[in-house]
């Protein structure tokens, strides 16, 4: 028997195998659990990437700046499983002049767009989904770092600390419900969502020479583990909390 043996888990935000998300799946399925999937935009891509998991799960389409993708979830991920106990946020865009050094520069759109989609968006999948937690569960969503500005970075990473706060208030506001709202905050991995990022090579360096346990940029495995820890029953009384998964950097000065 797996962590999540008999969990039914929804885990968004699969682009690439090189992905956290896919990771979390694989992880979740080995561990014995049910999962969906949700992509956006390139749904055949979604469609073959998820044939390359262990157990080809179904796929929805969800663009959570949609309202009507929101408010038809919770109906569509019924045609697969009869319920959730977990759920994976794995989403967040920036329009590239919200990157890069232009933050400054950037306009009020574009900064929009980062926050609805980087941070806004973990209430609205939270609220999407809560219908079919009925009996609780586990909200885990992908954070960096937010604590200190970063080269680049810029408007994504004022969503990010956008949605450690949002995650705060969603644990206060959803334990009533049993629902435990967590974020892993995983050194920087070269994803399709990094090379996105101007200058993510930048980045790369200051874990290697920092992380007392050392990071390899290359392996999603150690933050898909933390999140499927997360989304089982071994953090019962864990909620609102921010669990790193960088080799140790983040507790280290430069």
């Amino acid at each position: 028997m797996g962590i999540l043996d008999g969990k039914r888990i929804l885990v968004t935000g699969v682009l690439t195998d090189a992905s956290i998300a896919f990771h979390v799946a694989k992880v979740a399925q080995q561990e014995g659990a049910t999962v969906v999937l949700t992509g956006y935009g390139r749904m055949s891509l979604v469609q073959r990437i998820a044939k390359r998991l262990p157990e080809p799960p179904p796929v929805i389409e969800l663009d959570v700046a949609d309202p009507d993708h929101l408010a038809s979830l919770a109906g569509r991920v019924s045609e697969h499983v009869d319920g959730l106990d977990g759920v994976l946020h794995a989403i967040a865009f920036a329009p590239q002049d919200a990157l890069g050094g232009n933050f400054l520069n950037t306009s009020w759109d574009d900064v929009a767009t980062a926050v609805q989609v980087s941070a806004y968006s973990l209430k609205a999948l939270a609220m999407a989904t809560l219908p079919l937690m009925r009996d609780g569960g586990s909200i885990v969503g992908l954070d960096f770092d937010a604590s200190v500005a970063w080269p680049g970075y810029d408007w994504m990473g004022v969503a990010k600390a956008g949605l450690e706060s949002c995650a705060r208030y969603l644990a206060r506001d959803l334990g009533s419900e049993k629902v435990r709202v967590n974020l892993v905050s995983a050194g920087p991995l070269r994803t399709m969502a990094a090379k996105s990022i101007p200058g993510f090579e930048k980045f790369e360096g200051v874990w290697g020479d920092r992380a007392p346990l050392g990071w390899d940029i290359t392996d999603p495995g150690p933050a898909a583990k933390a999140c499927v820890a997360l989304l089982s029953d071994w953090f019962p009384a864990t909620s609102g909390e921010i669990v790193h998964v960088d080799g140790g950097a983040h507790a280290i000065g430069g």
